[in-house]
């Protein structure tokens, strides 16, 4: 039986092309090699900052969604997908996040989280049967692909934008064409990688820092955090529970008695035992006040006429 040939695609992005900073890279030492990766390492974040504009625009339509009560949709495939997975999954016990607020969609499912399944990126139609079937109007879909031509990402940007969903696409690519219909680009140029092709590489750890920041900022403005600590935690464990008693120490000033006393009180509730050990109203006032300003510290301080520290 003959076999037909797969198509073939010519991608015109600088992730594609040889580096020629690294065309020396199988005659160096060990240690020569990985100097050799960190330096273009080094080249990643300022490629971040310059896109710092566009994620910011992606954070607030993120932040508007999930204050409507609908979804943060993340679409990826390959790296992408699977550094999309990671991120989601650690915002429920970092932040204490409903694990509805985020979606990911990760072309070739969960098998192509351990294993290659590189065909998958490919299919359109299951990428936008994926969003037509799970994203509403209100949902803010980011796409993640470095070539900026992923046909399962589009393909997913398209439905949701033909749903009434906002959308926005983080690639490396500033060849990429087809994109005008998606409302926000954040493009994250990091030029040829160590490796010609191997966009898990500097590519990928721009979608890693984007990500990261993409999120945090999210739960920021969400109000999950108190100035820079992490109030919205769960303790599940023994290690969160120190970390419980060492962020109202830190928020407070007071005795590890005093603030393991007030979590007590508060039932385990870490924001209500820092807006009660803050503020002196007693934990139940603290819990309504919370309530009533959607679980934000400082708003809360606000109303009750208290001082942050």
């Amino acid at each position: 039986m003959m076999t037909v040939p797969r198509q073939a695609v010519h991608v015109d992005s600088p992730t594609e092309r040889r580096n020629p900073r690294t065309t020396d890279l199988d005659y160096l030492s060990t240690l020569d090699l990985l100097r050799s990766i960190n330096a273009e390492d080094h080249l990643v974040p300022d490629a971040v900052a310059a896109a710092l504009p566009e994620l910011a625009t992606a954070v607030d339509l993120a932040v508007e969604a999930l204050r409507g009560g609908h979804r943060v949709h993340y679409v990826g495939a390959g790296t992408s997908g699977r550094l999309a997975t990671v991120d989601a999954a650690e915002l429920a016990p970092t932040y204490n996040a409903p694990r509805e607020w985020f979606v990911v969609h990760h072309a070739g499912g969960d098998l192509a989280l351990q294993s290659a399944v590189e065909d998958a990126e490919d299919d359109e139609q299951t990428g936008a049967g994926k969003l037509a079937a799970s994203a509403s109007p209100g949902d803010f879909v980011l796409g993640l692909t470095a070539s900026g031509r992923t046909p399962f990402v589009l393909g997913a940007l398209r439905a949701a934008r033909e749903l009434g969903a906002r959308t926005a696409l983080v690639f490396s690519n500033p060849h990429a064409t087809g994109l005008l219909d998606i409302d926000v680009l954040i493009e994250v140029d990091t030029g040829p990688e160590v490796v010609a092709g191997s966009t898990r590489m500097k590519a990928g750890t721009a979608q890693k820092l984007v990500l990261t920041a993409f999120s945090t900022a999210v739960m920021v403005k969400l109000g999950r955090t108190y100035s820079n600590l992490m109030v919205s935690m769960r303790a599940t464990n023994a290690k969160l529970r120190g970390r419980t008693l060492r962020i109202l120490r830190e928020a407070t000033g007071l005795s590890q008695q005093e603030c393991a006393n007030a979590l007590d009180e508060a039932q385990g509730e870490l924001k209500v035992a820092l807006v009660h050990l803050l503020s002196g109203v007693d934990p139940s006032r603290a819990a309504a006040v919370l309530a009533a300003t959607d679980g934000h510290v400082r708003k809360a301080l606000n109303t009750l006429g208290a001082t942050a520290i």
